[in-house]
């Protein structure tokens, strides 16, 4: 099996069927299925994404996500560390404009080891890891 972090803009892209990103994320993620793929995403992108979609129609998706990585272990609370070191990061401004939360999934991807990402945001690529699509 193989983890890959989900990121916000792919989940969306996913569920969205009017997002410029849909087709790609939905070919992205059907290869991540056949492969049985793992996902793992922390919880503040799943606050993120859950925020965005509040008035939307794939709510119940993502609670559904919700519950099947707390059912898997995959959705991980970013420490003390993680947290601290994920604002030393966004202060510097390391990885350009990336957001303190796309700072926070960096730090946590690392201490995975996970370098894959179902996403296509910029941002993680300057960190230096593979976006699927």
């Amino acid at each position: 099996m193989t983890g890959v972090f989900a990121d916000t803009v792919g989940l969306l892209a996913l569920w969205d069927q009017s997002d410029q990103w849909h087709p790609p994320a939905k070919a992205a993620f059907e290869k991540l299925t056949a492969k049985r793929a793992v996902l793992w995403t922390t919880t503040y992108v799943l606050l993120e994404t859950a925020n965005a979609a509040a008035r939307r129609p794939y709510r119940p998706a993502v609670d559904r996500l919700r519950q099947a990585l707390e059912s898997a272990h995959t959705l991980v609370t970013p420490t003390e560390s993680d947290w601290a070191e994920a604002w030393t990061a966004y202060a510097r401004g390391e990885t350009g404009s990336a957001g303190v939360v796309d700072h926070t999934s960096f730090i946590v991807m690392g201490r995975l080891r996970l370098t894959e990402v179902f996403g296509n945001d910029q941002h993680f690529r300057t960190a230096g890891f593979h976006t699927l699509f």
